[in-house]
């Protein structure tokens, strides 16, 4: 009976022992913070908030608690300190083995920040030392802000200035207090469907939210992955050093073999990682071995050579299968296996349909573009933009060299959607093309009305599309800017063809930040728009000729004499390619060839004469070997008259009619044209504006080509 007795009092203290264990073993977490973590707008919080998600995720082996206040700021002397709510007081009570702390966005409030900004560090460092106190042992994270939105009714009256300030001291308040940094607003930033008001997030981005407070503690990135962009049969830029990167687990390491090459890194605490290599020579194929923890990736048949980046709208995804002569050029691709081809190919076409909820769901998660490279041939040439493929085929014949073309192109697609959204936020000349874009004037209203009928089932009023400002940064420009390339060419405008003055402003935004966004200074070829019977392209020509001034290490490829007066897009792809790449071939590696049309550089008057006078021509002709045609006078009255003009040499000479004053010499000034003005090499004049005694603006180069002219004025 002792015995019986003994071995109950035993299992009894041996199970009190283990639930006490057990219980000591659930760590305590505090997610503290305002009306985001609070959950305020979701139908249910309990549930859906991201610490109620974050509890799912973590498991019993964890006590997650939400302490959001909404309204609550940072600031001590803010308009709902934190330090004064219950929940604070609860938070601290509870001890927490790890706290999370997501406070800030209130602080941008203009009684806020404008007058106790200089506190904001010292406030932060109180209310971790306070956590410290309770709990020497706590682990805590502070985050970076989630995103306030351009709508935000006080946006740009100061709290989109003061929303970044606050993200930059964000930083340096972990490394001096030496706690962890969750960044909450990366995965958020591209996803304004998911905020409602602009500042607090739907269900989905408590999710978003909850799963990155996850990956932090936990450091369960989801294992090791390669950039998309890395994939067999790509092209590696060469001469440049190579970045290899990825994901993985926190502290993990990740092991690359390349070109006899081992080279060993160790994730970081975000899960990311990168190995470079040293700038190699063209060459190829070659194999890359990545391997971590028992995961091994194999890419084969890699070749180094030069990588182009080719984007724009319909007229740069315009396939090589439909463009003048594209069957027999697709039966002779299968020869270019030193040439490889990228297509990040669309999920749905912009064409005149309503997509479906699967398709709706994919835009807004980003997830319209997906692709990988593949080798030149018949099958994947065929659909790939006959603009590009043409140029990189030029390209790869003259330098001798492996090209690699990268093409992310949208039919319709306006320049906004291929711009940031910082750059986009911070220009107060377009800030507000990012609010309701779906009924602007920045937007022109075929492209609205496009995009309508394309989300006529959607249900979210923040319904993305690729022709949203920014999208196509977004979803697909931004997965390729780690990854070095030689240049970029561009063919879009007809989407914005309204608004000739915006459009001045928008395509240096559009090469500026694109050149920020790869650290490099890009060269950046563009075509310009052709000929059709839609009014404003002339004008849209001449401006679009002036950006060579004002974009640096830029050129442009006249396309309006392969033009259609009815047809938007022109099937001679070949010769506009050609174009290209004789501006590149010139202007980038350097050759002797010719790469620009006639460039009209002044209008003098002499007599009842106008001679015009040109770079970039030795001889000027017509390019069908009749008269010349194209030029028109303005007189002082407004009055325009075609007016006969001939070829001297390298000068145009006018005969102005009798009596009539001219204040304006125009040249292809017609939506769709037949002027023939070329030079020695067959190249066209660009439509063109020049006031009398008026000198253009021209880039250097055009200068330095210009001194055969001087030498040759006809007087």
């Amino acid at each position: 009976m002792k015995r019986n007795l003994f071995l109950v009092v035993f299992l009894i203290s041996t199970i009190i022992h283990f639930e006490s264990v057990a219980q000591k073993a659930i760590l305590k977490v505090a997610c503290i913070g305002d009306s985001v973590t609070a959950g305020y707008l979701l139908s249910d919080a309990a549930k859906e908030s991201y610490p109620s998600q974050l509890q799912i995720l973590m498991g019993g082996q964890y006590e997650v608690k939400n302490f959001g206040h909404s309204g609550a700021t940072l600031l001590k002397k803010g308009s709902t300190p934190y330090f004064k709510t219950k929940q604070f007081v609860d938070a601290i009570a509870y001890r927490p083995d790890i706290a999370i702390i997501h406070l800030g966005l209130n602080d941008t409030d203009p009684r806020n920040w404008p007058n106790y900004n200089a506190e904001f560090d010292a406030d932060y460092t109180w209310l971790i030392d306070t956590l410290k106190k309770q709990n020497p042992a706590v682990k805590i994270y502070i985050c970076r802000l989630t995103p306030i939105f351009n709508e935000h009714p006080r946006f740009k009256s100061g709290t989109r200035d003061w929303f970044w300030q606050i993200q930059s001291h964000i930083p340096n308040i972990a490394k001096a207090n030496q706690v962890g940094l969750i960044d909450l607003h990366e995965k958020l930033y591209h996803r304004p469907d998911l905020f409602p008001d602009a500042l607090h997030p739907t269900k989905e981005g408590a999710t978003i939210l909850a799963k990155t407070v996850y990956e932090n503690i936990t450091q369960d990135f989801g294992g090791l992955k390669l950039a998309a962009v890395f994939t067999d049969n790509m092209v590696l830029q060469r001469n440049q050093p190579i970045p290899v990167y990825g994901t993985a687990n926190g502290a993990d390491t990740i092991e690359v073999t390349f070109k006899q090459q081992k080279k060993n890194v160790i994730a970081d605490k975000y899960g990311k990682w990168k190995i470079t290599f040293p700038a190699i020579k063209q060459g190829g194929p070659y194999e890359m071995t990545i391997q971590s923890k028992g995961t091994k990736i194999v890419l084969k048949n890699i070749l180094i050579g030069d990588v182009w980046f080719c984007s724009g709208q319909s007229n740069m995804a315009f396939q090589l299968q439909n463009s003048e002569n594209g069957a027999a050029e697709i039966k002779k691709a299968i020869a270019n296996s030193t040439i490889r081809l990228f297509n990040a190919k669309a999920i749905r076409e912009t064409d005149e349909t309503a997509w479906d909820s699967i398709t709706l769901v994919k835009t807004n998660q980003l997830q319209f573009f997906s692709g990988s490279w593949s080798v030149c041939d018949s099958i994947s040439a065929k659909d790939f933009s006959a603009i590009a493929y043409y140029f990189g085929k030029n390209i790869a014949h003259e330098e001798n060299v492996p090209v690699g073309l990268i093409q992310v192109a949208v039919g319709g697609s306006p320049i906004e959607s291929w711009i940031d959204r910082n750059t986009l936020e911070h220009d107060d000349k377009v800030v507000d093309v990012l609010t309701n874009w779906r009924k602007s004037d920045f937007i022109m209203p075929w492209v609205r009305e496009r995009a309508n009928v394309n989300l006529k089932n959607a249900t979210n009023v923040k319904q993305r599309h690729p022709y949203d400002p920014c999208y196509n940064f977004e979803a697909g420009v931004e997965a390729f800017t780690k990854f070095p390339i030689k240049g970029v060419i561009w063919y879009q405008g007809e989407s914005n063809a309204h608004h000739v003055e915006l459009y001045e402003h928008l395509m240096p935004t559009l090469v500026e930040s694109w050149r920020k966004a790869w650290g490099a200074n890009l060269p950046f070829y563009y075509v310009q728009l052709s000929s059709i019977e839609r009014p404003t392209w002339p004008a849209f020509r001449e401006a679009q000729n002036r950006l060579q001034n004002k974009i640096p290490n830029s050129g442009m490829a006249i396309s309006m004499d392969y033009g259609d007066a009815l047809n938007v897009h022109p099937i001679k792809k070949k010769e506009v390619a050609d174009r290209l790449a004789l501006l590149a071939l010139r202007y980038t590696y350097g050759k002797d060839v010719i790469a620009n049309g006639p460039s009209a550089l002044k209008a003098i008057q002499k007599g009842n004469n106008i001679l015009v006078s040109f770079a970039f021509a030795k001889q000027l002709a017509t390019s069908d070997k009749k008269e010349l045609i194209g030029f028109e006078l303005v007189t002082d009255k407004g009055i325009h008259f075609q007016s006969k003009a001939t070829i001297v040499k390298n000068q145009v000479l006018i005969t102005i009619p009798k009596g009539e004053r001219i204040k304006t010499i125009l040249y292809a000034w017609k939506p769709f044209t037949k002027a023939n003005l070329v030079n020695e090499a067959d190249l066209p004049c660009s439509t063109f504006k020049l006031e009398l005694h008026a000198i253009t603006k021209n880039q250097k180069r055009f200068r330095k080509e210009d001194k055969h002219i001087q030498s040759n004025v006809v007087d």
